[in-house]
């Protein structure tokens, strides 16, 4: 550990860079802290950028000492923006994807502030498909009091559905889970014929989707929780309902053994809002 001293208990990771675009991302970060009753711990990245055998220690102390200020501004802004719990700042060495990676995996879950629209490659991507936490990437923290989930009836997106169960009911939001089920290309052949009688499609999907959903209604009973099945693209379906969410809980098959799927990553690229990837299983 550099430059604060660790801390192990339950906590939110935020990825913290000391630009005012970083505010939006951090209010939502002291919301899960104060919400869930943890701490916060804000965490800034510097990194030598020559290679082996070209060190300074000189100039790597004024980069460290640089981090340490940046993060003593950090905790007064969280403090500013109201924070109210115990904020704690964490110094790293290393490139930020991998150094937040490896941190990420004591965390309760990590947050994260994103551009309006991620390029092919950038490392918010990365983070998200290879953490084993839940991530939340940021963009823009305003809208409606509703939490949307992806779900698909199968027995992976279970963390999905309860991360999104969990969230609405702590910030006292609307729950909806969605269900497109318009994907014959990635059902087992045993399946295909669903897609030539578009009743019985309905009727089986719809059984799956109440199922998926049943234990959370029973674990959070005052929460409201609405399903909606529709004969379409995930993809498509999942665009039109990011522009209605506050947060858009997305599950994640690989666990942080594979890259996003292409869903997830496009919907990570283009949504405006809030956005959560959550791992089928946790390390």
């Amino acid at each position: 550990m550099e430059g604060a001293q660790r801390n192990e208990q339950a906590h939110v990771l935020f990825g913290y860079d000391g630009t005012a675009e970083n505010d939006t991302a951090l209010r939502w970060a002291i919301e899960e802290a104060r919400l869930r009753g943890i701490d916060l711990v804000m965490c800034h990245c510097w990194h030598w950028p020559y290679p082996e055998g070209h060190e300074d220690p000189r100039a790597e102390a004024v980069m460290m000492r640089a981090g340490e200020n940046l993060l003593e501004r950090g905790k007064r802004r969280a403090r500013e923006l109201g924070a109210t719990g115990t904020v704690h700042g964490r110094l790293l060495r290393g490139p930020a994807r991998q150094a937040l990676l490896r941190e990420s995996r004591e965390a309760e879950l990590t947050v994260i502030g994103a551009p309006e629209r991620l390029e092919e490659g950038a490392g918010v991507l990365d983070l998200a498909a290879g953490a084993s936490r839940p991530v939340v990437v940021v963009k823009d923290g305003e809208g409606p009091r509703r939490v949307v989930a992806g779900a698909d009836g199968s027995a992976w997106c279970d963390e999905a559905l309860g991360f999104a169960a969990a969230e609405a009911a702590l910030r006292g939001w609307e729950l909806r889970v969605l269900y497109a089920c318009w994907e014959p290309a990635a059902v087992d052949a045993a399946e295909l014929a669903l897609f030539h009688d578009r009743e019985l499609l309905e009727k089986t999907r719809t059984a799956e989707l109440e199922a998926a959903v049943a234990p959370w209604r029973e674990r959070y009973p005052e929460l409201d929780i609405r399903v909606s099945l529709l004969l379409e693209p995930p993809m498509r379906a999942l665009f039109d309902a990011a522009d209605e969410a506050g947060l858009l809980v997305l599950g994640d098959r690989g666990a942080g053994l594979a890259p996003l799927g292409s869903t997830s990553t496009a919907i990570l690229r283009e949504a405006r809002r809030a956005v959560a990837i959550v791992p089928a299983r946790h390390d």
